[in-house]
Formats: structure tokens, sequence, C-alpha cells
């Protein structure tokens, strides 16, 4: 006896669910190899995370014409050609810098020009010594690498987040659409609120990946913001590689006399964030 229209598509729902999971265990961080420099660690746990976002839950699941891929950056935010890209070499700046702040956690990422307002929280080594990623049961949450620099202080600060979860977009689904010298905010514990200029939007390919440019040690203030891109193979149910955005700090807010800590902003609705 054939199977029905709702039995066929209960299956299908089926399979898909299946190779959302299949995806997140093959995707997770793998606990990483004892580097001969401390440098070495912090880019390698660094870039299992970045691998740990890319599971692509939503397109898994629904297909790219549910919702549409991810915007990309178009060649014209990526560095010049003629910038240095030596391992260790400064990474050019759009705008002024201002000297760097004490340490101090994060607590909250704005990005105005896409609508982002989103809590922070630390992410660190699991006990098999697996980087922990943002849980993917919240949409407007970001994650920072409590190993590295905090942002605002001087060193390369990491905050990622997901580009999609499996009940949708996420977070940093538009990070690819900002521009050079558009404005990054990222409140902090100590009241004070850190402002980052972006210097460039790259995207590279999972065998691409420059973790010495993109997780590098830096004499200044700088911000990487990360989430999955570089397209999606619907096959292998997976992102291609990573939307990275590079930042550095150009002022800071300090905080009201009386308005300690700064209060968060009204978080806008996800279709508005998701333009």
């Amino acid at each position: 006896m054939g199977e029905t229209r709702k039995t066929r598509h209960a299956r299908a729902r089926t399979v898909r669910a299946e190779r959302a999971r299949e995806a997140r265990t093959a995707c997770a961080p793998r606990k990483p190899r004892p580097p001969a420099a401390d440098a070495r660690r912090k880019a390698a746990v660094a870039t299992a995370l970045a691998i740990a976002l890319c599971t692509g839950s939503w397109l898994i699941q629904h297909g790219a014409g549910v919702q549409g891929p991810p915007p990309q950056p178009s060649a014209a935010e990526a560095f010049s050609p003629a910038s240095p890209s030596a391992p260790g070499a400064p990474v050019p700046r759009m705008g002024p810098s201002v000297p760097p702040l004490p340490p101090s956690p994060p607590t909250r990422v704005r990005i105005p020009e896409i609508q982002v307002d989103a809590p922070t929280r630390p992410l660190a080594l699991l006990p098999d010594g697996s980087l922990a990623s943002p849980p993917d049961d919240d949409r407007n949450l970001a994650g920072w690498y409590a190993g590295g620099a905090t942002p605002g202080a001087t060193g390369t600060a990491i905050v990622a987040g997901h580009v999609d979860t499996a009940v949708g977009p996420a977070v940093f689904y538009s990070l690819g659409a900002l521009k050079k010298g558009q404005a990054v905010e990222v409140a902090r514990a100590d009241g004070r609120t850190a402002v980052f200029t972006i210097d460039a939007i790259e995207v590279y390919g999972s065998a691409d990946f420059p973790s010495q440019k993109v997780y590098g040690p830096s004499a200044r203030a700088e911000l990487r913001l990360i989430t999955c891109g570089g397209g999606f193979d619907e096959d292998a149910h997976e992102y291609l590689g990573n939307v990275v955005v590079y930042a550095h700090l150009t002022s800071v807010r300090e905080p009201y006399p009386g308005a300690w800590p700064a209060g968060p902003a009204p978080l806008a609705p996800m279709r508005s964030v998701l333009r």
C-alpha cells in the first residue's frame, strides 16, 4: 500500500532533522593538539569555534529557498591587495585609533547598521578540551573567547555568533552585509562602551582560513566578529567557510554618573534584523 502525502512529509522531516544532528556532530570542535606557543594554542581554539558555528541547521532542515542564504561581503569590503599579509603584520585601519582600555568582560554587542543588539556570554574549553560554542537555542546571543583579549583591551578580541540555528536565522546572519567604516559597539562590565570602526569584511573558504591573520596578537585594541558563510553546500549540509569582520578601537563612551552598569537597548524584531 503506497504512502500517503502526510506520511511522506513526516518521513522527509525526520530525515532532515537527522541530517542536522549528523552535521552538528561532525562539526563539533575537536580537542586541540598541544601547540608550542600560547598564541598558536589560542588560534587553534578559536579556529575550532569557527568550525563549531557552521552546522547550517536552518538551511539543512529547510533549504535555501525558504529564507535565502545569508548576505556575503563584496570584494570592495576586503583589504586592499597591497595590504600587508605576512604573519604578524599590522592590520590596516580605517581612521585613527585610541589607547586600549583595561581588561573588562563584554556584556553586549551592538551593530547599528544591521540592527544587532545581543547579550554576550564567555566561551571556554570543556573538560574534554573541546571548545564550547554559543548555545543554538537562542538566536540573539553572541559568544566571546574568554581565553583571549577582552574587547577594548590590548590584543585581538574574538566575538562569534551563529548565522542560523534549527529554528531560523540567528544573531550574525547579516554580518556579511556590513561595510568598511561602519561601527561595532561593545558594552563592557565596567560600564564603558568600546566603539570599533570596521576595517574590512572578508570571507574565507574552510581550507584557506588564515588563522594567524584573524587571531594573531596585536599591540592595539582590535576586534574580530566571526560567523559562517562562503556559500552553503546542500549535499554536504554545511557552510563552506567563514565571514570575518576586522575592526579596531576608535572611541570610548564613558558611563553616565549613576548608570552602572549601562542598561541594554531594546531589541530589534528579528525580521528587521535580517534585512
